[in-house]
């Protein structure tokens, strides 16, 4: 039998940073930890899955976005959250 899914430590910034920037973000934990949209994103939406640093999607999480046809995200910090929505050109 399987654990409950535990949330990372880093989720909460993170969401609070994209939040901070105009996106809506809901917690959808499975198949990957957030659906973002809006805000810099307008139509678009992208999922991101958040792990503590060091840390990578386990097999079930990387063959989903193997087969996803839309954008996903790996972030670890909200600076990555935040590049994942405006691209890294603008935060040069």
């Amino acid at each position: 039998m399987r654990n409950a899914a535990r949330t990372d430590d880093n989720q909460k910034t993170i969401v609070a940073a994209l939040r901070a920037i105009g996106c809506q973000v809901y917690y959808v934990k499975l198949p990957l930890d957030l659906l973002v949209s809006g805000g810099p994103l307008k139509d678009q939406t992208v999922l991101m899955e958040v792990k503590m640093p060091g840390e990578q999607m386990n097999a079930s999480q990387q063959a989903f976005c193997d087969r996803w046809p839309g954008r996903v995200f790996l972030v670890h910090h909200e600076r990555e959250a935040i590049e994942a929505v405006l691209g890294k050109a603008l935060l040069a």
